[in-house]
This record gives C-alpha cells, sequence and structure tokens, in this order.
C-alpha cells in the first residue's frame, strides 16, 4: 500500500488547522466585539463557505487561483509558483472549509468570557495582550479546543473543493479522500475500503484525545 496519501492528508491538515487556528481566533476575537448590525454581516461572510457546497467553494478557488487568473497567473511569472494541481493547493481548500468551524466556536467562547474578569485586570494594570493570553484564551481553552479539532477533522476529511483545485496524481497531490474516490471508480473496494477505514481511526484518535483532555480539564475544576 502506497502510504503517501495518509502522509500528504496529514500535512495538509496539520498545515490548514495551524493557519486556521490563528486566524480564526483573529477574526472571532475582534468580531465578538463589534456592533451587532456589523457583526451579523461579516458572520454570513466569513461562515459562507460552511454552507455552500465544497465544489463551489472549489470553483472560487479557481477564479482566484488558477493559471490564467489575474492572482494566478501573476504568482507563476513573478515567482514561478503554481497555486493549482500541487499538493499545497489543498491546503487552500482545507483552510477556506475549515476556517468557518474555528471561527464559530472561538467567538462563541469568547462572547461568553466575563467582562468584568477583563475589567478587574485592567484594573490591576494589566496589558491588554496579557489579558489575552494568560486570561481570556485559557478562560476559553474549551471552544478553542473544539474548534482546533473540528477544523483538524474537517481539513483531513476535505474532498470536494481539494478535488478541483489539487486534482488526483498519485505520489503528488493524492489525499485520503481522494484516493478513496478513485479506488472507488476503479473497481478496488478492498483497498478504498482500508483507506476508509485509515481516516475513521484517525478521526477517532483525536476526538478520544479531546474527550480526555476535557476530563482531565472537568476534574482539575474540581
Amino acid at each position: 500500500m502506497d502510504l503517501y496519501p495518509l502522509y500528504n492528508s496529514l500535512r495538509i491538515a496539520a498545515i490548514s488547522c495551524a493557519v486556521v487556528f490563528f486566524v480564526g481566533i483573529f477574526f472571532a476575537y475582534y468580531v465578538a466585539k463589534l456592533p451587532r448590525v456589523l457583526k451579523g454581516l461579516l458572520d454570513v461572510v466569513l461562515t459562507l463557505p460552511l454552507v455552500l457546497p465544497p465544489t463551489v467553494v472549489g470553483y472560487f478557488l479557481l477564479l482566484l487561483f488558477g493559471p490564467n487568473r489575474v492572482f494566478g497567473a501573476w504568482m507563476a511569472s513573478a515567482f514561478h509558483v503554481r497555486l493549482t494541481m500541487v499538493w499545497y493547493s489543498a491546503v487552500f481548500a482545507s483552510v477556506v472549509v475549515a476556517f468557518p468551524l474555528m471561527y464559530r466556536t472561538a467567538r462563541g467562547a469568547f462572547e461568553a468570557f466575563d467582562p468584568a474578569l477583563r475589567a478587574s485586570a485592567q484594573t490591576l494594570g494589566l496589558s491588554n495582550t496579557y489579558i489575552f493570553w494568560r486570561i481570556q484564551m485559557p478562560y476559553c481553552r474549551q471552544g478553542i479546543l473544539a474548534g482546533t479539532v473540528l477544523s483538524f477533522a474537517r481539513a483531513l476529511g476535505e474532498y470536494g473543493a481539494t478535488s478541483m483545485i489539487a486534482g488526483y496524481t498519485p505520489g503528488r497531490t493524492a489525499t485520503i479522500s481522494t484516493t478513496v474516490y478513485q479506488l472507488w471508480r476503479t473497481n478496488n473496494d478492498a483497498l478504498a475500503f482500508q483507506w476508509v477505514m485509515i481516516n475513521v481511526a484517525i478521526s477517532f484518535v483525536v476526538l478520544m484525545a479531546v474527550n480526555l483532555l476535557e476530563k482531565r480539564e472537568r476534574r482539575g475544576a474540581r
């Protein structure tokens, strides 16, 4: 069995999760403090990839990164970098589809943060940076952790947008999801089932790890 799809999927999911973690927290933090009307408008825009079909997301990415499009052509001519049909193209797709999960869960956690704690910390002369990293982030860690895990799982299982912008090339762009489809399409059900079970096993381990962390936190709180 060629293990490249496993390596590539884990690599894409890890990079995407790292990007979504910081970008999602950034937007969640600042959007949570905006007026209700502006917050609602940005919520719609930032959460749109969650409800759009993945193929539609992939189409929009091709409009942006395609070799005959403005940005894609500029990257190719200026830096000799292709943004489609390469393994890191799947990172773009995974970031877009996983971002709403991180953003929504993190924003909900920030909105649940008690403003009195921030006010108390400010009266002690603590900086906003210190308050955010040492008080607010630990307080909101449950939501942050949930968003991170959901984002990783979503990136790991991404297929629709990935297949459009990265395609399927064995040993180059193949992921677990695209490999399963190609194996099914060629009637290789036995190998396809093995990859399905690998994906299920990874997701199971990730979710079990999160549950164990949550149990430890609850014990510590008691």
